[in-house]
């Protein structure tokens, strides 16, 4: 009985201590020091709107807006509920497939593109939600989204450059540009494109 007792002393006390208190402590911490990244690093529009996080990434179809990695992540990718790879290897006739089918409509969806398709822009991240992609891949599809949007590519590009975050302490990883960012900075600048299957005048159309 007395060893029984000190063993239910203990775990009501590592209870109490590493259920209850450090984790409203941390969550307090957390909420007073960087409430922001505490939230979820969420994104928000001109509008107040959450349109995302900083750290998932999310699909976008329309031409006029900057494609992130493939993703792996959930039946339809992207689901940060379902955060992975597909864990196909490089022998895998699958990987093969789907690499190729994504090379083929990256070509016919950017036609104006010269260089070779960057590696990530057909490879998925580990996690399926990478948010970020090189400058290399972000600028490969610089002329797509500016004659999507009727604009020079050199004006494009400049949101690109001031968008790119260098290595850590500038040593550490590769310099990387966030989608999502780059995409609401466009739309800032340039205005909303306009939404696929809708004319100029507001009507649908067929795709």
């Amino acid at each position: 009985m007395k060893t029984m007792t000190i063993a239910l002393r203990m775990t009501i006390v590592t209870l109490v201590l590493t259920g209850l208190l450090y984790p409203f402590v941390i969550t307090g911490l957390a909420q007073v020091l960087f409430p922001w990244r505490a939230n979820g690093s969420l994104i928000t529009d001109e509008k107040g709107q959450v349109v995302g996080s900083e750290l998932i990434a999310q699909g976008f179809s329309n031409p006029a807006y900057f494609q992130p990695r493939p993703s792996a992540a959930g039946e339809k990718g992207y689901d940060a509920t379902a955060s992975g790879g597909s864990n196909l290897g490089p022998t895998s006739k699958k990987l093969q497939d789907r690499i190729n089918d994504d090379l083929k409509r990256l070509k016919a969806e950017n036609p104006e593109a010269t260089e070779p398709v960057p590696a990530e822009l057909v490879t998925a991240s580990a996690s399926g939600l990478d948010p970020h992609l090189s400058p290399e891949g972000m600028l490969w599809q610089v002329p797509r989204i500016a004659k999507a949007r009727g604009i020079a590519p050199d004006r494009v590009k400049t949101v690109v450059e001031a968008n790119i975050k260098d290595r850590t302490l500038g040593i550490l990883g590769e310099p990387t540009v966030n989608v999502l960012l780059v995409n609401l900075a466009l739309d800032r600048q340039f205005g909303k494109p306009i939404p696929i299957g809708t004319s100029r005048e507001g009507h649908a159309v067929d795709n």
